[in-house]
């Protein structure tokens, strides 16, 4: 809680001031009404003031006008211990609130990674370094090998492979050849390319990006707190019943004082404090938060674990969420060869390439790789490779690379990435490596509809075709293709807009890509284990383990918590109304109240615990 060092700070002052004026009776009482005063000045000012300037807004009718009003009428009957002790307890119970409610996202600035530093761009013959900022439309930048693209344009001049993972969050780098529009915030993984811009710096996809990250919290609906809510209900009405207690009963009944009833009447004020209801309610987010934690769920606040017991629509994006991001290799299907041979001369021609999909062959060879057998590779851009590979000549690519070179094949036509293989023109099969899909998926949609998810929604960079056959596989009722992360965001927003009688939707995904949807969502999911420091902090729910199952765990245990909650609401409150009965009949006082708050605390914090479970 070092964020709240002064509040806490000031409650501590408040208690050994509270304590001095008690025990020291003997300094006199204008001394103790000092103390007492000043005790009362350090922990409920800024309620006071609160109150005070909500009365110019008209939104009075609040828990800090209920304070202001109790503790000041307990001082008018010289009640001073109760009053700075009422205030005291609030404080306390205030000050889990924030911790629970408020503890703030940090600052999103892993996310200027994707932004660039700076574009060369080609002035009179001479290549200048100058800020993105500083291009105009039309001008030509240079992009070299590992270098990110600082500006949207059209390929002028060079061929090469862009990651484009910071925008699509797909793994496989994408061809880029002449005439084909780049987009900001890629890298540049192959050879020289020369832009010409289309969009200033401001307008370009990066920027976009940047942009909706940084606005797009402010369009999140915030959970009021509880007791604000419960305080524009409460507040009139305890007030309303002081007013009557302290005007009626002298009136109607014969031989009645005044002064008893209003005495009655500000005692019945300062009962009427939520202090119970200010400490249990935290207390139950925070047993829900603990819980969560112990499933490896981190939970950022309790407004976050409230808002999820109302999820009926869960978005979610592909690659890492349902898939693991990771390609694999799937199938090998050889022809007049064993699988093994097939292997192992198809990771031998693609041995010096760094590309995803020759790293997912390497990783399922078992065997050594004799380098001195690999002669002659050339890799031919957006066809494969060729080589000769222990004295044989190879061709290792995709279909477009057969027919080039006029190969009789047998065409696949299967959900992933074929790499075909002929030797000495001859075909000799094939190997399918796709992005697995997560193993619980499945049975995790289902039970996600078992436990009240209406509807579940798939987006994805990919194309049509991968990704209308993953959702079917996976059984989700809506898929998306296709998008760029804006793409994400619009679809995301229309999903919102169309939730009715207060259902809220969420969204999963786990890279920089998803960060502008995680922030815009009722509730953003991340999934920690795999995920951008970017989509962390975008989210509200952090999943450590990366397992989609966890997201049912943290339903059921939102709704766990807010159904104990409710029981320690409907306890306090039921409680609190007794008290309020005894003290306008005037068998309770003040005391009686805060030993009574106190017991519905303990009580409360008690069955909060079994959240924990």
């Amino acid at each position: 809680m070092s964020e709240n060092k002064k509040e806490i700070i000031q409650i501590a002052i408040s208690i050994v001031l509270l304590i001095l004026a008690t025990a020291l009776k003997q300094i006199g009482e204008i001394w103790q009404l000092v103390l007492y005063i000043l005790s009362y000045i350090i922990v409920g000012k800024d309620v006071v003031i609160k109150a005070i300037k909500n009365i110019f807004n008209k939104e009075w009718l609040d828990e800090n006008f209920l304070m202001t009003v109790s503790t000041i009428g307990a001082f008018c009957i010289k009640k001073y211990p109760e009053a700075v002790a009422v205030m005291v307890f609030y404080q306390i119970g205030e000050l889990f609130q924030d911790y629970a409610v408020n503890k703030s996202r940090k600052s999103i600035q892993s996310l200027m990674n994707i932004r660039p530093d700076y574009a060369n761009v080609v002035r009179n013959g001479n290549v200048e370094k100058v800020s993105p900022e500083e291009v105009e439309l039309n001008e030509i930048i240079e992009i070299k090998s590992g270098e990110k693209v600082p500006l949207d344009g059209i390929v002028i001049e060079g061929t090469s492979m862009l990651d484009t993972s910071s925008l699509t969050g797909e793994s496989v780098p994408r061809k880029i050849d002449i005439g084909d529009n780049i987009l900001s915030g890629c890298i540049n993984i192959g050879g020289l390319l020369k832009v010409k811009v289309i969009k200033k710096f401001e307008e370009s996809t990066v920027s976009k990006i940047l942009d909706l990250i940084e606005n797009s919290t402010s369009k999140k609906s915030k959970s009021e707190k509880f007791i604000t809510k419960f305080a524009k209900y409460y507040t009139p009405i305890v007030v309303g019943l002081a007013f009557i207690l302290a005007i009626i009963p002298p009136i109607i009944l014969q031989d009645s004082s005044f002064g008893m009833w209003l005495s009655r009447a500000l005692t019945f004020l300062v009962i009427s404090c939520p202090c119970a209801l200010v400490i249990s309610v935290p207390l139950s987010f925070f047993g829900g938060i603990g819980g969560a934690s112990k499933k490896g769920i981190l939970v950022k606040g309790s407004n976050y674990l409230e808002t999820l017991s109302k999820v009926d629509t869960i978005v979610l994006d592909k690659t890492g969420t349902i898939t693991r991001g990771v390609f694999k290799v799937q199938e090998i299907c050889p022809k007049n060869i064993t699988e093994e041979e097939l292997l192992k001369l198809t990771v031998h021609a693609e041995y010096n390439s760094n590309h995803p999909i020759s790293m997912s062959l390497k990783d399922i060879y078992k065997g050594s790789i004799d380098t001195s057998k690999i002669q002659n590779v050339e890799e031919l851009t957006g066809l494969g490779v060729k080589a000769t590979v222990f004295e044989k000549n190879m061709l290792i690519g995709n279909a477009k690379l057969m027919n080039k070179y006029s190969i009789k094949f047998e065409e696949v036509n299967k959900i992933g990435t074929i790499v075909y293989v002929a030797v000495e023109n001859e075909y000799v099969g094939y190997i399918l490596i796709s992005d697995e899909i997560k193993e619980e998926i499945t049975k995790s949609i289902c039970t996600m509809k078992e436990i009240g998810i209406r509807k579940t929604v798939m987006l994805t960079g990919d194309k049509r075709d991968i990704g209308e056959e993953i959702a079917k596989s996976v059984e989700i009722d809506e898929v998306y293709t296709e998008l760029l992360p804006t793409d994400k965001f619009e679809i995301l927003e229309n999903i919102i807009s169309k939730e009715e009688n207060g259902k809220k939707v969420a969204f999963v995904g786990d890279g920089i890509n998803d960060a502008p949807s995680l922030a815009r969502s009722d509730v953003g999911i991340a999934m920690g284990g795999i995920g951008s420091d970017a989509a962390i902090e975008a989210a509200d729910i952090i999943i450590m383990t990366d397992e989609i199952s966890k997201i049912i765990d943290a339903i059921s245990i939102s709704k766990k918590t807010l159904k104990i909650v409710k029981q320690n609401i409907i306890f306090a409150l039921g409680v609190k109304v007794l008290i309020l009965a005894l003290g306008a009949l005037g068998i309770s006082g003040m005391w009686e109240a805060v030993f009574a708050d106190v017991g519905v605390s303990v009580i409360a914090i008690l069955n909060a615990m079994r959240a924990m479970k």
